[in-house]
Formats: C-alpha cells, structure tokens, sequence
C-alpha cells in the first residue's frame, strides 16, 4: 500500500484542500479600490491667534477624522506655516504643494508625541510665536495635520493678524481694602514694551487672582479706560490678588502687555456690632455684680466692660468672650460708680460697638 492510499491521508486530504481553497478566494480584493485623498487627516480647526507683549499666540484644535470621516488615530504632527506682509489687499492664499505651503515659511513641526515649544493639551494645540515679528506687520498663519504614514492634510483655514507693539505694564498700582470691597488705583504705562511713545487706543485690564501662584483672571467684561477701579461684592477676610495689564488697540488690531506686579488685599468686616442693652448692676459690700442681654447678632465675639469712679471717665477694665454675659467687679472700694458695656465682632480687626446706656451703682 502506498503512504498516500493510506486512511489517515486521504482524511487529511479532504481537510486541507478545502481550507486551501478558501485562503485563495480570501486574497482578492473586495470593493472599488479607496482615492488616497479621502485617507487622508483632517486640517486643525478652530486656528485662533492674539498679540502679546513681543508674541503672537496661536492656538487650534487636533483633527480627529479623516476625509472620509473616519476616525484618525495615528496623529503624528502638525505643522505651522507663516508669512508677513504689510496688510495690504487679501492675505496670500495656502496652496500645499507636496507636503508644503507655496510661499510660506514653515515655522516648527509640532510632533504630538513631543510637542515642546508647543503645548498640546485635551485635542488642542498652542504655540507662541516670537521668531522675528514686527510692528505693524500682518502675519498669516497655515496649519497642516500629518498621519504616521507621512500623508498630510489639506491647508487650515488662514488666520491673519497684524502685530503690533504691546504696551509696558502700568505702574504704582495701589489699593485700599474696604468691607466686602476694595479700591485700586494705577499710573498709567510708562511706554510701549520696546521703548517707543505710547500709541494707540490705551486700555487696562483688572486681574484678580485668589492666591500668589493662581493664574489671575480678568474681573471687567472688557478693558476700562479709567485708571480706578472698584471691585465689589468680595469675602471678607479673603485676601485677593491684584495686577493690571495694559491694553493697546491700534491700525485695526488689539496688543494685551504684562500684567503688573501683584498687590495683595484683604476686606474687612467694617460695620460694628449694635451696643448691648439690659444693662443692670447689683452692689454688695465689696463687689458689683452686671449682667446684660446676649446679642442677637451673629458675629459677636465678646463684650468689655466700662467703669467709672463717681463723674469721672469711663475706663475699660475688663474683656469676656460669648457667651458671657455677666461680670463680678470685685476691685472696687465704698463710693458711687457708672458702668457700661460695649460689644465687639469676630472681624480680623475687631469692630467695636458704641457703650450700653449706662447704669449707676453705690458701694456702701
């Protein structure tokens, strides 16, 4: 008998031609064949940019779809094209030949993986662009999006913005601490950050900040032109974190300077508590007894307690925390004798009440 007329074989035959057989109808290709353009990713979206004191920063959004809608996952970089020119007519148009841009001057390939100078964070990008900027110039910017198979993307949308100088920061900027309130005044910028006269349109923007190292946030909805301001409705006993940055708006574009330095300001309760009332005083023989009505405000911390020999003036003589409200003078000698109380709040400088209606007593 040969091997191959042998039972085991021919099952073994009849397992592995059909198997064969299927792998072969699995190589063709199924479906019309895909154009290399619907593979390729989105451009970045949402390209924003704004002038700092020396900078321009960009900002946009990651793409997450291809052309064809389907969703990107081996983003591999971005790419940042600027040109300059001085504003006049319409900004050069992006046309991407190969993987550039005809006429424009790549800036940085931002690699997502190793985005620095750039920040990538949560599917967006920023980028601040200080390489050579002038005053008056009009900058546009392009952005590219590359896979990890090098295929890149149609151009952005262009952003255009004309740079211009940003102001100093203001100076002398002072402030005085009221309740619930505080009050800030400021000389005005000294220059413009490069040295040359202020111009422009010269506005100021109030930053508040709830500590030294928090990132401090505008409190106007827009710049103001006074170089005051109060800022209200705060928390007593809250210290807050003042600066103010000049704002310049100039030949159509808006230039935001350094903050100032920082000043740090705490309102206060200011209002004193109302007087206590109900005041009574009981002598004996070598002692004088008080007692008074609690207050019925909340942020009462205690009371002090006034006296007086005969005509003489008032003196304070003693202090009681709530919520105390008798007191025994034990230091006093035979003869006549006024008293009144005073209440005081809980306020980091304590607010203190005007005295009680005063009550005479005799030390027989």
């Amino acid at each position: 008998m040969r091997a191959g007329d042998s039972p085991g074989a021919r099952t073994l035959l009849k397992i592995v031609i059909p198997l064969a057989l299927v792998a072969l109808a699995g190589c063709g290709r199924k479906g019309p064949p895909v154009a290399p353009e619907v593979r390729l990713p989105l451009p970045p979206s949402e390209v924003r940019a704004t002038v700092g004191p020396g900078e321009i920063t960009l900002t946009w959004k990651n793409p997450t779809r291809r052309a064809d809608n389907r969703r990107l996952r081996d983003l591999a970089a971005v790419r940042i094209y600027r040109v300059g020119d001085s504003g006049v007519g319409e900004p050069r148009p992006a046309i991407l030949e190969g993987d550039k841009i005809i006429g424009y001057t790549e800036l940085i390939e931002v690699r997502i993986e190793r985005p620095e100078p750039a920040v990538i964070e949560g599917g967006r990008g920023r980028l601040v662009d200080r390489a050579g900027l002038k005053d008056g110039q009009r900058y546009t910017y392009v952005l590219t999006a590359s896979d990890f198979l090098g295929r890149t993307s149609a151009p952005s949308q262009r952003v255009s913005i004309l740079f211009i100088t940003a102001p100093k920061p203001p100076v002398n900027l002072t402030g005085i601490a009221g309740e619930r309130q505080v009050e800030l005044t400021w000389e005005p910028s000294p220059s413009l950050s490069d040295g040359s006269p202020l111009a422009g349109a010269i506005t100021y923007q109030v930053l508040r900040a709830s500590s030294p190292t928090a990132v401090p946030t505008p409190v106007t909805l827009a710049p103001i032109g006074n170089r005051q301001y109060t800022d209200r409705d705060l928390e007593n006993e809250q210290t807050y974190f003042y600066s103010v940055q000049a704002v310049r708006a100039d030949v159509g574009s808006v230039a935001v300077g350094e903050p100032s330095s920082p000043i740090a300001l705490t309102p206060r309760k200011m209002t004193p508590p109302a007087p206590p009332s109900g005041l009574i005083a009981i002598a004996s023989a070598d002692a004088v007894r008080l007692a008074w009505e609690a207050s019925p405000e909340a942020d009462v911390a205690g009371y002090v307690i006034y006296r007086a020999a005969g005509n003489g003036d008032m003196v304070r003589i003693a202090r009681v925390t709530v919520p105390t409200t008798v007191f025994v003078d034990r230091a006093v000698a035979a003869g006549p004798y006024r008293y009144a109380v005073s209440a005081f709040d809980r306020a980091s400088r304590p607010n203190e009440s005007g005295r009680s209606a005063e009550v005479r007593v005799t030390v027989r």
